[in-house]
């Protein structure tokens, strides 16, 4: 098969129509070792944002002089956090092998209840509040909120909530396509929190079934938790793999 056409700007970047294969554009980007880790695109549609997210891009975006522009994202290193099959012994419930706990955290454990895909606008309007709308644009976050909705999809954005008490002290956002959780952004609101979230969402994850946790992007806490750096090449693999 002819190596499907890339549409260049001048900034260097990769355009991506709504009209575009987005996953052979995705084998486009991996065969010409492309080096930007964004492509832009100007389509607001909760389709097309669907396409992207199932191809595998993490799906930002950004205010250029009032104009608001998709930013699909393909890391250049990805990292993620990977769950091995459940063998009979273990029954599908604890903790994926690869998953660091500290000792220090787990006596927080019993404080929180994890709920899973409830309060989502009020997580993800959070999350802007806390970090600011520089990527988590208004459009985009509207987008978010219309997927969810939405029963003809393959890819669903969904939150996890962590509670105490009843009240919400931590959470996050992110989109599941298959057996693939991409996780977007996160806030807490107290010491611990974040970290007791971010642990009994992976348990949950693990138990649940999913083959791994996207990260996103390389930073030092995901690889104490235990994540592992790996390639475009292997992260696209893998993913295609997982997403059916």
């Amino acid at each position: 098969m002819a190596l499907y056409p890339l549409r260049y700007l001048s900034t260097g970047h990769v355009f991506i129509d709504p009209k575009d294969d987005c996953d052979r554009i995705v084998d486009a980007l991996l065969e010409t070792e492309y080096g930007e880790e964004f492509c832009l695109a100007r389509d607001f549609t909760e389709d097309f944002i669907s396409r992207l997210m199932e191809a595998g891009f993490l799906v930002m975006s950004v205010e250029l002089e009032s104009l608001f522009i998709l930013l699909p994202k393909l890391h250049l290193v990805r990292s993620a956090l990977f769950f091995p099959e459940h063998s009979a012994e273990t029954n599908g419930r604890g903790s994926p092998p690869d998953l660091h706990i500290k000792k220090s955290i787990r006596r927080f454990f019993s404080r929180y209840e994890l709920r899973i895909d409830q309060d989502f606008d009020f997580i993800l309007d959070k999350c802007v509040q806390i970090h600011g709308s520089s990527w988590l644009t208004p459009p985009l976050v509207e987008i978010l909120k219309e997927l969810r909705q939405r029963k003809d999809l393959r890819s669903k954005p969904v939150s996890f909530g962590l509670y105490r008490d009843g009240e919400l002290k931590a959470g996050e956002i992110g989109v599941v396509v298959g057996r693939v959780y991409t996780s977007y952004s996160g806030y807490y609101e107290e010491d611990n929190a974040g970290t007791v979230q971010m642990i009994k969402m992976v348990q949950w994850l693990y138990e649940t079934g999913f083959d791994f946790l996207d990260f996103g992007m390389p930073l030092d806490y995901k690889t104490a938790l235990g994540a592992r750096d790996i390639t475009p090449g292997s992260f696209v693999e893998l993913f295609r793999k997982a997403r059916c």
